[in-house]
């Protein structure tokens, strides 16, 4: 069975990390129009992540340094790494 990127986000409980509370509303309101756009993209994950960020930044007007940063920091949330 696929694992979907939604039910990555529910299973780990990724916007209820600290990472994410970290954001600003815009910021968050970024990370989910990427996490939707991973989802309905056809593909492989990088390649839509990529795309994803892309999109995002210019849209949301956001560095994309700030949103790298934010996924570094969320992976290493959810994998206990400090």
């Amino acid at each position: 069975m696929k694992n979907k990127i939604s039910n990555i986000v529910k299973e780990t409980r990724v916007m209820n990390s600290k990472s994410y509370n970290d954001l600003t509303p815009k910021s968050k309101e970024a990370v989910k129009e990427i996490y939707r756009l991973i989802e309905s993209g056809q593909q492989d994950i990088l390649s839509r992540f990529e795309g994803a960020v892309e999109k995002v930044v210019a849209s949301y007007n956001i560095k994309k340094e700030d949103i790298e940063k934010y996924f570094d920091k969320e992976i290493n949330e959810q994998l206990g790494i400090k």
